[in-house]
C-alpha cells in the first residue's frame, strides 16, 4: 500500500469511527426525548426478574473484561490497562449491588442500593478518563508500583457501600424518595458524563493514530455509558426510557467484550498499550540457557522421557528465576529466555541476571546429578540496551524484545561452558567489586565484525 492510499484508508477509517461515535450518542438521545415529549410512548413493563438479570448480565461481562485487562495491565506494566481495568471492575461492583435492589429477588430496594449504579458509573468514569492519558514512563512506573494499593481500595469502598447498605446506616438507610433520587442522579450525571465524555474523547483521538478497530469500541463504549446517565437523570421508573439506560449499559460493555474477542488472542489488548509499552527502549540484561546436545539425546529417548527431563529442570529453575526477579519471557524446546529490567523497574538487572544466571545452574546441577545420563545446561547473559513492543499484526502479534543485546545473549550462551555461565561485557561492567570472573581469550562470534569480550562467572558476593 502507498502512502497516498494509506493515508485514504486513516481518513475513510477516521470518517467512519466518528458516524459510530455520532450514532451511539444521537439514537439514544433521540429515543428518550422522543420519549419526554410523547410521554404515552414510555409505557411501563414492571417486570422484576428482567431487571435483575440484566444488571447481572452487564456485571457479568464488565467483571470478565476487568479481570481479563487487570492481567494484560499486570504483564505489560502498563498503567492505561489498569486504569481500564479498574473501570470495568468498579462498573461491575456496583453494577452487582444495584441488581441486589430488585424488588422481591433477594433484598429489596434502599438507597444504598439504588443510587448503586450512578455511584459505580461516576467511579468508572474516573477511571476511564484517567486511562485516555498517555502517562510518561516515570508515572507509569510509580501507578503500577501502587496497583495493588489502588484495587484494594476500590474494593474496599464497594465492601463499605455493601456493608452501609445492608445495615442501612444513615444515609443509605431507607429508600430514597423520588425527588430526593432524581437530584442525585442530576449530580452523578454531570461527573460521569465529563469522565466517560473525556475517556471517548481520548480514546478516539488514539485510535486516528492506530486505527484498531478495538480502540474505537472503546471510545463508543465509554459514550454510550455518558449517555446511559443522561438517560439514567430523566427515566421514568420502570418504563421505556428506564429500560435503555440499563440495555446501554450492557451495550456498552458488550461492545468491548466483541470487539476483544476479534483480536488475536496473544497481546489481545495491544493496541490500547502505552506508547512505551507499544514501542520503547530500555537497559536490559538477557538471559539464555539450553541443553548441550539435546538433539541427540532426544533421537536415542523415548519422548515421553524428554518430557520428563525438561519437566524436571523447568519446574525446578523457572520459578528461581521468577523468584529472583526475572521476566520467563519464552520456552522454546529446551532453551529459556529470562529478561530482567523490561519494564524499567531493575536497576541492578546485571547483578540481578548474573545471581540468576548461577542459581540455575546451582538448580540444573542438583538435578542432574541424579541423572548421569541427562544433558546439562549452558547458560549466557548480556547486559545493555534492548528494543521491547509489538512485533505482528491483527492476524499474530507478541510482545517481543530484539536488538543486539539480544542476539549477543544467545550467541554467548551457545560458547559457555556445558555447567557454567558465560557473560558479556556490559554484564561484567555492572557487577559489584567482589564478583569472581575468568576473563577468556576474546571470541569471534557469528555476525559480529570484532571479537568480543567474554567471562566465565563463578561466584558473586552476598
Amino acid at each position: 500500500m502507498s502512502v497516498g492510499d494509506a493515508d485514504a484508508h486513516a481518513t475513510r477509517s477516521s470518517r467512519a469511527g466518528l458516524i459510530w461515535l455520532a450514532v451511539a450518542v444521537a439514537v439514544p438521545l433521540a429515543l428518550l426525548t422522543v420519549l419526554r415529549w410523547q410521554p404515552a410512548l414510555d409505557v411501563e413493563w414492571h417486570n422484576n426478574p428482567a431487571h435483575f438479570w440484566l444488571v447481572l448480565a452487564a456485571a457479568a461481562v464488565a467483571s470478565v473484561l476487568g479481570y481479563n485487562v487487570s492481567a494484560a495491565s499486570r504483564r505489560r506494566q502498563d498503567s492505561r490497562l489498569f486504569m481500564v481495568s479498574l473501570a470495568f471492575l468498579a462498573g461491575a461492583g456496583f453494577l452487582g449491588l444495584h441488581a441486589l435492589a430488585t424488588p422481591g429477588v433477594l433484598v429489596g430496594p434502599n438507597a444504598g442500593f439504588e443510587l448503586a449504579t450512578p455511584v459505580g458509573l461516576v467511579v468508572g468514569s474516573l477511571f476511564a478518563a484517567a486511562s485516555a492519558i498517555e502517562f510518561t514512563p516515570e508515572t507509569s512506573q510509580r501507578i503500577m508500583a501502587r496497583a495493588r494499593s489502588i484495587l484494594a481500595a476500590l474494593v474496599a469502598l464497594m465492601v463499605i457501600w455493601l456493608v452501609i447498605s445492608l445495615a442501612e446506616i444513615p444515609p443509605l438507610d431507607a429508600a430514597v424518595p423520588e425527588e430526593a433520587l432524581d437530584g442525585w442522579q442530576l449530580g452523578f450525571a454531570a461527573v460521569g458524563v465529563l469522565g466517560y465524555g473525556l475517556g471517548s474523547w481520548g480514546y478516539w483521538r488514539l485510535y486516528r493514530r492506530r486505527g484498531a478497530p478495538i480502540v474505537l469500541a472503546f471510545a463508543v463504549a465509554f459514550a454510550l455509558l455518558a449517555v446511559s446517565l443522561i438517560v439514567l437523570a430523566f427515566a421514568a421508573n420502570w418504563r421505556v426510557s428506564w429500560w435503555e439506560w440499563h440495555v446501554l449499559m450492557l451495550v456498552a460493555f458488550g461492545l468491548i467484550a466483541v470487539a476483544a474477542r476479534r483480536e488475536w488472542y496473544q497481546e489481545r489488548f495491544s493496541a490500547l498499550y502505552l506508547e512505551k509499552t507499544l514501542e520503547g527502549t530500555t537497559e536490559a540484561s538477557v538471559l539464555f540457557a539450553d541443553l548441550e546436545s539435546f538433539t541427540p539425546y532426544s533421537e536415542r529417548t523415548d519422548a515421553a522421557e524428554v518430557r520428563r527431563m525438561l519437566d524436571a529442570y523447568f519446574s525446578r529453575v523457572i520459578p528461581r528465576m521468577r523468584e529472583l526477579g526475572g521476566d520467563v519471557h519464552q520456552l522454546i524446546g529446551d532453551a529459556v529466555m529470562v529478561v530482567f529490567n523490561k519494564h524499567g523497574d531493575q536497576p541492578d538487572h546485571a547483578h540481578l541476571a548474573a545471581r540468576a544466571g548461577l542459581a540455575f545452574q546451582e538448580a540444573a546441577g542438583e538435578i542432574s546429578a541424579a541423572h548421569p545420563d541427562w544433558p546439562r545446561f549452558r547458560v549466557g547473559i548480556n547486559s545493555g540496551e534492548i528494543a521491547s513492543g509489538i512485533v505482528g499484526d491483527r492476524g499474530h502479534r507478541k510482545h517481543d524484545v530484539i536488538g543486539d543485546t539480544v542476539n549477543l545473549a544467545a550467541r554467548l550462551e551457545s560458547q559457555a561452558p556445558v555447567g557454567g555461565v558465560l557473560i558479556g561485557e556490559g554484564t561484567r561492567a555492572a557487577l559489584p567489586d567482589g564478583a569472581e570472573v575468568e576473563e577468556l581469550a576474546p571470541m569471534a562470534i557469528k555476525g559480529k565484525a570484532d571479537p568480543v569480550a567474554a567471562y566465565v562467572l563463578h561466584h558473586l558476593p552476598e
